[in-house]
C-alpha cells in the first residue's frame, strides 16, 4: 500500500497533477460495495424511524418523552461509543469488529420489530446504536487501509460518502410507505439488508490478521470516561430543548469534567486510546469542527423543513419524503461530479466551496412564506444537496489522509463523533430557538418561529466554511495526523502523546 502522505488533492495548496482514470478490481468493487451496503443500511435505518415516530406512539400509547427517547437513546448510543469503536477496529481487528457488530445491528433491529412496550424499543434503539458506533469506524477504517492514499481511496470515499447521504435521503421514502402498511416494517427491513450485507462480507472482506498488541494493554480507564464523557455531552445537548437550564448545565459540566479527566489519563498512559498527537495535524482539526458545525446546518435545516411542510402546511408524511427527497440528488453527485472537482481543486476548495453552498441553501430559505410551492423551495433543496456533495466526502478524505493505517479506525472513529455531536447540537440549538421564537400556535407565529430557527443552520454553515478557510493556504511547519512532517516540511517539535 501507497504510503504517499500529500496527493495533489489533499494538499490544499499543492498544483493538480494529471492522473489516469482510476479502475478497481471485482473484488475490490465487492469490498466497496459491501461497505457501502452498510453505510447505506446505517442511513435508512435512522431516516426511516424518523418518519415512523407517530406510528408508532399511537401504537404503543407512548409519551412523548418516551418518544423522544426511542431517539435519544440511538444518539447516545450511536454518538457516545462512536471513538471507542473507532479505536476498538486498531486494536482487534477491522474485519471482526465490522461482521460482529453488523451481527448485532441485525438481531436488535429485529428486537425492536417486536416490541411491544417503550421500554423494550429504547433499550432496542440503545443496543442498536452502540452496534452502529462500532461498525461505522471500522468499515471506514477498513476502506483506507484497503485502498491505497491518493486518487483510488479518494475514489472510494467519494463513493462511499454519497451512499451514505442516499441511504437517508431514499430512507424518508421507504420509510413512509413501509409505515403505511405498518411501523414494525421500518425495523424488519433493515434484519433483511443485514443478513444480505453480513454475507456478502464474509464472501469479499479479506481476513485481516489480528493486531499486534504485543507490549499495549487496553486503556480501560481511557475508554470508560471518554464513553462516558460523550454520552453526557451528546445527552446534555440533545436534551438541551426538553430540560430545565440547571439540568442541562450539570449534565455538561459533569461531561466536560470527564473529558478533563480522559485528556490527563491519556496523557499518563503508555498505551493511550487516542494519541494526543494526533491533534497535532490541522487538517485533521480542522476537518473535524468543520463537520461538526456542517452536520449541525445540515440535520438541523431538514428538522425545520420537515416542520414547515407538515405542521404549516399540513402535508402528509409521504408528500414530505418526496419533497425532500432531491436532497438525496448528492448520492450520484459525490461519485460523478465531486472527484473531478477534487482533482481540478484540491480537497481543501472543494469543501470550502461546498460549504458556502450549504450557507447559501439555508439564505435563500430564510424568507419562506406560508404559501410557497414547491418549486419556490426547490433551490434551496437541490443546492443543499450539491453543497453535501462537495463537502462530506472530501472531509472525509482530509480527516483520515496522512494517519498511519493503525489508527485509522480512531481518525474514522474522531470524524463520525463529531458529526454526531453536530447533529445533536444542531437539532437542539434550531429546536430551542423554534420554541423561543413561536408565540402561539397561529400560522403566523409558527411562520416567524422556522425562520427564527432557520438562522442557526446559516450560521453553522458559515461557521463551518471560516474554519476550512484556513486550510486554503499551506502553512511552514505542517505535520500530518500521524504526526510526521509533511511533504517539504519539518516539524518544530516532535509528536507526543
Amino acid at each position: 500500500m501507497s504510503s504517499q502522505r500529500e496527493s495533489s488533492a489533499g494538499e490544499p495548496g499543492a498544483s493538480p497533477v494529471a492522473t489516469s482514470p482510476v479502475t478497481f478490481k471485482p473484488r475490490e468493487w465487492g469490498v466497496l460495495l459491501v461497505l457501502c451496503g452498510a453505510i447505506f443500511l446505517e442511513g435508512i435505518d435512522v431516516a426511516m424511524l424518523n418518519v415512523a415516530l407517530p406510528s408508532i406512539r399511537a401504537d404503543l400509547g407512548l409519551s412523548t418523552g418516551s418518544l423522544q427517547w426511542v431517539m435519544s437513546a440511538y444518539v447516545l448510543g450511536y454518538g457516545g461509543f462512536m471513538l471507542l469503536g473507532g479505536r476498538a477496529a486498531d486494536l482487534f481487528g477491522r474485519r471482526q469488529m465490522f461482521v460482529f457488530w453488523l451481527s448485532v445491528f441485525l438481531v436488535f433491529s429485529g428486537l425492536g420489530g417486536f416490541a411491544t412496550e417503550g421500554w423494550t424499543l429504547i433499550v432496542a434503539r440503545f443496543v442498536t446504536g452502540v452496534a452502529a458506533a462500532f461498525m461505522t469506524p471500522a468499515g471506514l477504517s477498513i476502506i483506507t487501509t484497503g485502498f491505497e492514499e491518493g486518487p483510488r481511496r479518494n475514489k472510494a470515499l467519494l463513493f462511499y460518502s454519497g451512499t451514505a447521504a442516499g441511504g437517508f435521503s431514499i430512507g424518508l421514502v421507504v420509510g413512509g410507505l413501509l409505515t403505511a402498511i405498518g411501523w414494525r416494517w421500518v425495523f424488519f427491513v433493515p434484519v433483511v439488508l443485514s443478513a444480505l450485507i453480513l454475507a456478502a462480507a464474509l464472501a469479499y472482506v479479506p481476513k485481516s490478521p489480528r493486531p499486534d498488541r504485543t507490549g499495549q494493554s487496553v486503556d480501560l480507564v481511557g475508554a470508560l470516561t471518554v464513553t462516558a464523557a460523550i454520552v453526557l455531552l451528546v445527552l446534555g445537548v440533545e436534551r438541551a430543548s426538553h430540560a430545565s437550564a440547571a439540568a442541562t448545565i450539570g449534565t455538561l459540566a459533569a461531561g466536560l469534567a470527564l473529558l478533563a479527566v480522559f485528556v490527563a489519563a491519556e496523557r499518563r498512559s503508555a498505551s493511550p486510546l487516542v494519541r494526543l498527537g494526533i491533534f497535532r495535524s490541522g487538517a485533521l482539526v480542522r476537518a473535524n469542527l468543520a463537520g461538526l458545525f456542517f452536520a449541525g446546518g445540515f440535520f438541523g435545516f431538514q428538522f425545520l423543513v420537515v416542520l414547515y411542510l407538515q405542521e404549516l402546511r399540513d402535508w402528509s408524511t409521504l408528500q414530505t419524503s418526496l419533497a425532500m427527497i432531491v436532497i438525496g440528488a448528492d448520492a450520484v453527485l459525490s461519485p460523478t461530479v465531486t472527484p473531478k472537482l477534487v482533482e481540478r481543486f484540491g480537497n481543501a476548495r472543494v469543501i470550502f466551496g461546498g460549504l458556502l453552498l450549504a450557507a447559501l441553501s439555508y439564505a435563500l430559505f430564510l424568507p419562506v412564506g406560508a404559501d410557497w410551492t414547491y418549486l419556490a423551495m426547490f433551490p434551496s433543496l437541490i443546492i443543499l444537496s450539491l453543497g453535501f456533495a462537495l463537502t462530506y466526502g472530501p472531509l472525509t478524505i482530509v480527516a483520515t489522509e496522512g494517519v498511519k493505517a493503525e489508527e485509522q479506525g480512531l481518525a474514522g472513529g474522531l470524524l463520525y463523533t463529531a458529526f454526531q455531536f453536530g447533529a445533536a447540537l444542531g437539532l437542539s440549538t434550531v429546536t430551542a430557538v423554534n420554541v423561543w421564537a413561536t408565540t402561539s400556535s397561529s400560522p403566523s407565529a409558527l411562520l416567524d418561529g422556522y425562520r427564527a430557527a432557520l438562522w442557526v443552520p446559516l450560521a453553522a454553515a458559515l461557521l463551518a466554511a471560516l474554519i476550512s478557510a484556513f486550510g486554503l493556504r499551506s502553512r511552514p511547519g505542517a505535520v500530518t495526523a500521524s504526526g510526521e512532517p509533511a511533504a517539504g516540511h519539518t516539524p518544530e517539535i516532535p509528536a507526543t502523546h
